[in-house]
């Protein structure tokens, strides 16, 4: 590249140029608004003054014991303060922060915790039998943290040599530190596995701080925003939101379980603004009795990334006081960077048309370079006529830095520049993307990723099926399910309840099928199993 006069002893320098990293908007917050209430949980009351500390501490303690760039830290948390307080402290010591589903099978974090290397585990006591069978089974030997909630009466067996609070009395809250490199890992979130493991994300300090910046715009976050947290912070860094209420020196609101009565209590006592969750988390507020509900006397922006909900559940918690805003996304855009940017003009469409709006995926966050609907062999974008598929594909700085440890994926990931999602989906004439199928078939239920291949693994080891297939079943409550369509082996029994039994057995029990239809499964002419009769008949 040619020298110009704006490149002569114009130089980067301390003084004009410095990483991009969320870390600092803790910092702000707690400079500007030190007794501005940063988190709430149960009768818990913490300023950002106190965040600040305690997360300087945790950094400081982590430092002290040897951790540093590169070295993971997992979490097994729910919705707690100190998952705020990882948020902050692990990274603010170089160290990557690796948040654990609560809801996976001990083999499977056993996994996790080999692949990412852990060299810390803090765990909270309600996960001590789960994470006790994962440690018996994983190869490597993290220093564990027990985590007591003071909000929660805690009855599970202590793992670690100390706990939470002992840790955070090593550290020093006058301890500082900053990525030398705004490309240095931040985070690191594993994929639902398919046919062989989950896939490691890794997330850098550009891309977090970005998109935290980037729901601040998106989601419209007012300064003081306060933020209700019924999404797991586990999922994508729970969309980054750790980070960006921070932004707006705004309040977290922990809720440790997703129930009516605690949603509409923090709502009423708190002023709630914003929160998040999937079809499950609006089924749970529309379903709650009339005893538990309290009015919403301000509209909460509540904000959905899974399938689009139907007309009348959007209409339903228009008249109970949430405004719902669809966003689409991936782990690997460090959770949703498409919006569906509602354009005012469509509120005098019809009843029909205005439900199809709605279901579109939308556009891309203001922090997304690009993206599109394209043919992935070619690499050239499909017609915007709404009806020519093609593969979603995503590119700038909010796509992962790769997957941990796997050069292959990544670079089938990155093929042509762009980040192939697995998604098909087309383009409307305005622009607006909207999917038509996973190409993985990957079932979203109750905002939780079950690949099909993986349910039809276990099935097929059970003695009695010949053959097996999964699909999505529509389901107004968890959005998704899956259902399993079963051939048996000639002479061989099996009823419904022993083969979702087996699945329960053998897989975390949010992926085994909800429902088993014993038929002869539709074949093409080579004996491909076609799913998308499957689905058209559970959709019937």
């Amino acid at each position: 590249m040619a020298t110009t006069i704006y490149d002569v002893g114009l130089d980067k320098n301390p003084a004009n140029h410095q990483p991009l990293t969320p870390l600092t908007f803790l910092e702000r917050a707690a400079d500007v608004y030190p007794d501005r209430v940063a988190i709430v949980h149960g009768r818990l009351r913490q300023t950002y003054r106190d965040l600040r500390a305690r997360a300087h501490r945790l950094g400081s303690a982590l430092k002290a014991r040897g951790l540093g760039r590169g070295d993971t830290v997992a979490v097994m948390l729910a919705n707690t303060p100190a998952m705020i307080e990882c948020h902050y402290g692990v990274p603010l010591c170089g160290a990557v922060l690796n948040t654990l589903n609560t809801r996976l099978d001990a083999a499977t974090l056993a996994f996790i915790l080999d692949h990412g290397e852990a060299k810390v585990l803090i765990t909270d006591r309600e996960f001590s039998a789960v994470i006790a069978e994962a440690l018996s089974i994983a190869t490597v030997k993290p220093l564990v943290i027990d985590y007591d909630d003071p909000e929660f009466a805690q009855t599970g067996a202590r793992l670690g040599a100390l706990d939470y609070e002992a840790l955070l009395d090593e550290g020093d809250e006058a301890f500082t530190a900053a990525p030398a490199d705004e490309w240095d890992a931040i985070s690191l979130n594993y994929t639902s596995g398919t046919t062989s493991n989950p896939k490691g994300v890794v997330y850098h300090h550009r891309g977090a701080h970005l998109l935290a910046l980037g729901n601040v715009v998106t989601c419209a976050m007012p300064k003081h925003a306060v933020y209700l947290w019924t999404l797991p912070m586990f999922h994508c860094n729970g969309w980054c939101f750790p980070w960006s209420v921070s932004a707006v020196a705004g309040t977290h609101v922990c809720l440790r379980a997703v129930r009516a009565a605690p949603i509409y209590d923090a709502i009423a006592e708190h002023g709630v603004t914003h929160m998040s969750g999937a079809p499950i988390v609006m089924s749970i507020i529309l379903g709650a009795k009339e005893e538990e509900k309290r009015p919403v006397t301000v509209p909460v922006t509540f904000l959905t990334a899974a399938a689009p909900p139907p007309e009348a559940v959007l209409a339903a918690m228009k008249a109970a006081g949430f405004a719902v805003t669809h966003l689409y996304g991936l782990t690997e855009t460090y959770g949703p960077a498409v919006v569906n940017e509602w354009n005012s003009d469509w509120d005098a469409l019809g009843a029909s048309e205005w439900a199809t709006r709605k279901a579109r995926q939308g556009v891309r966050y203001l922090l997304l370079d690009g993206l599109d609907v394209m043919d992935p062999e070619t690499m050239t974008p499909v017609p915007a006529d709404g009806a020519t598929i093609g593969e979603v594909m995503f590119r700038g700085n909010v796509v992962m830095k790769g997957y941990l440890k796997n050069a292959k994926a990544t670079g089938e990931a990155f093929a042509g520049g762009w980040f192939h999602s697995g998604d098909l989906g087309v383009k409307h004439p305005d622009g607006y993307l909207q999917l038509k199928d996973r190409s993985k078939d990957i079932i979203i239920s109750g905002g939780e990723n079950i690949s099909s291949i993986e349910v039809e693994d276990v099935l097929y080891k059970h003695p009695a099926v010949a053959s097996a297939a999964v699909v999505a079943k529509p389901d107004e409550k968890w959005g998704e399910t899956p259902c399993a369509f079963v051939e048996l082996k000639p002479g061989a029994t099996a009823t419904a309840e022993e083969l979702i039994a087996w699945c329960r057995e053998n897989l975390a029990h949010y992926k085994a099928p909800r429902h088993v239809v014993f038929s002869e499964l539709p074949r093409t002419s080579t004996g491909k199993i076609q799913k998308f009769k499957l689905r058209d008949q559970v959709k019937g």
